[in-house]
């Protein structure tokens, strides 16, 4: 490991960016969830419990942020500037994505909760999503 203050501030950006991106989206989904099933009492209707799978559809984020920050930390290769701009590009990308997520499932949870069809579809359109981040992970790793 040859990284510096530079470097260390790119390998801990990255696991902290991609954390305040998850942050942020459950910010979002969380509440948008919540109001999906208030909506569904108020109609007395079956709550569906599956909506968690939306509100939590950002924390996998989380994880990628942490594979990135061991790969990072354990690379010989870079110098202080590349840590730097590859942990933060890496954890800015990473983050956007979970915010991107979780736009896409409040909508998500409010057209289930409203028609109880399409799970699967609404999912797919979040998977998307997902594939940015891991794009973002994988060509990272190809880098360290």
């Amino acid at each position: 490991m040859n990284a510096g203050l530079l470097g260390w501030i790119g390998i801990g950006g990255c696991f902290g960016l991609a954390t305040l991106g998850s942050a942020i989206a459950m910010a979002a989904s969380g509440p948008a969830v919540i109001g999906a099933w208030k909506k569904c009492y108020i109609q007395k209707k079956p709550a569906p419990f599956i909506l968690v799978v939306f509100a939590g559809s950002c924390l996998s984020n989380v994880i990628y942020g942490f594979i990135l920050l061991m790969v990072l930390s354990s690379s010989t290769a870079l110098n202080d500037y590349q840590f730097l701009t590859l942990g933060l590009g890496a954890g800015f990308s990473i983050g956007a994505v979970a915010i991107t997520q979780a736009m896409c499932s409040a909508a998500a949870a409010e057209a289930y909760a409203e028609t109880g069809q399409g799970f699967g579809n609404l999912l797919m359109v979040i998977g998307i999503a997902e594939t940015v981040a891991l794009f973002a992970v994988v060509f990272t790793i190809m880098f360290a």
